[in-house]
């Protein structure tokens, strides 16, 4: 008999012995993580370095009770139906003990959902629609970043002390475009109850034409315009909008554009005075921002835009919580998420027991064309808790866990 067959099976056994043991056994920690990032790359390439940053960080200090973590990204084409066959996979092939992720709204919704019915935990790092938090939300289920309530709620005492009485409004015609605008009329109107919305734009995510939008907006003769384009749907309307005058003498109040991976590449053509939401990156001087500007410029030779401290946040969050959990046990998890404290590059933040969102705030400033550049100038940092509705509000939007 040939002994190196002993040799060969004793060794095919050890291989299929160790390969159907879980992750966990094995001292790994596996973070599943979808994303857009085909679609959505201005964003997501930084949000993808952060995570990478903040998971070295994690594993050069040991790991979490000891285990490293290990980050699997996958794409979900920008789609809800892709996304939750993605998570199907991540669960069943490559045991994954977290999920994180989702940029869009619709397709942070689709994973909410599937958190619910899998009972599986799900930090929903940046999508923003008030749904995965309330209407739609669910015990498996933390969010991040400031939501579209929180924001639009940041801006609107500024659109108020403006005065103006007519009111247009563009959007991206999904869930993030339609909860902003919602939310933006209710609270504006409750500040200033004389104002009217005399016009509104939805064009598809993606396929604005900035053309018809612009000469829309421009026929209904606003006083002022709040807008929630991004991305490239944002830089074809201030093109367009800027070589038709639609802006000059018009106040312009605008949710995300002064983020950079929004206002960079508008280059030249950034407007001024507009008033945003947004994070100017060289301007935040405070220690934890400084620790991980540095730590962020030496590895990747770049500066960092608001993806990064999302998805170093989001990595950092989901450690917090492995620690206070003393695993990932999805029960024990989604119960040491309540009231998480989590230090961020923006301070300390912790995530709301009453509806699973965090407390992370944003920037409120003013863009510059600051010689063919976009910046940010006036901002101030706005903590995310002070925006937020009643806890009796929240109780009436949201299911009982």
């Amino acid at each position: 008999m040939n002994p190196l067959r002993h040799v060969f099976c004793a060794a095919s056994v050890v291989t299929l012995a160790s390969a159907l043991v879980p992750a966990h056994a094995q001292g790994v920690i596996k973070i599943g993580e979808i994303n857009s990032y085909k679609a959505q790359p201005a964003f997501l390439e930084p949000y993808k370095k952060g995570m990478e940053l903040a998971v070295d960080e994690i594993n050069a200090k040991g790991g979490i009770n000891g285990k490293k973590i290990e980050l699997i990204s996958r794409d979900d084409n920008a789609n809800p139906g892709d996304a939750v066959r993605v998570a199907e996979e991540l669960i069943s092939r490559e045991k994954i003990d977290v999920l994180a992720g989702a940029f869009l709204s619709n397709t942070g919704l689709a994973l909410t959902d599937f958190a619910k019915q899998k009972k599986f935990f799900y930090l929903a790092a940046e999508p923003l629609t008030d749904k995965i938090v309330w209407s739609n939300g669910n015990k498996y289920t933390y969010r991040l970043r400031p939501s579209t309530y929180m924001q639009v709620a940041m801006l609107v005492p500024e659109a108020a002390k403006l005065k103006k009485k007519r009111w247009a409004l563009v959007y991206p015609n999904y869930e993030y475009g339609q909860s902003s605008v919602a939310t933006f009329k209710t609270l504006l109107k409750a500040a200033q109850p004389d104002v009217e919305f005399v016009a509104e734009q939805a064009p598809p995510l993606g396929k604005v034409d900035s053309g018809s939008v612009v000469q829309a907006l421009a026929d209904a003769k606003p006083d002022a315009i709040f807008n929630v384009l991004f991305g490239a749907d944002l830089s074809k309307f201030v093109r367009e909008g800027n070589t038709r005058g639609l802006f000059k003498d018009r106040e312009v109040v605008s949710v995300l554009t002064g983020e950079p991976e929004y206002l960079d590449p508008l280059k030249d053509e950034a407007p001024n005075g507009w008033i945003v939401t947004g994070y100017p990156w060289n301007g935040v001087k405070t220690p934890e921002h400084k620790a991980f500007l540095d730590a962020y410029q030496a590895k990747f030779k770049d500066y960092p835009r608001l993806g990064s401290v999302v998805g170093y946040s989001a990595i950092h969050s989901i450690a917090a919580g492995i620690k206070k959990a003393g695993g990932t046990d999805t029960e024990k998890l989604v119960a040491a998420f309540k009231g998480l404290q989590v230090d961020t590059p923006f301070g300390k933040i912790n995530y709301r027991a009453q509806d699973n969102q965090s407390t992370m705030g944003a920037y409120v400033g003013k863009t510059k064309n600051d010689g063919g550049k976009g910046v940010m100038v006036d901002y101030v940092y706005l903590d995310g808790a002070k925006f937020q509705p009643s806890d009796d509000e929240v109780k009436k939007m949201r299911p009982a866990d």
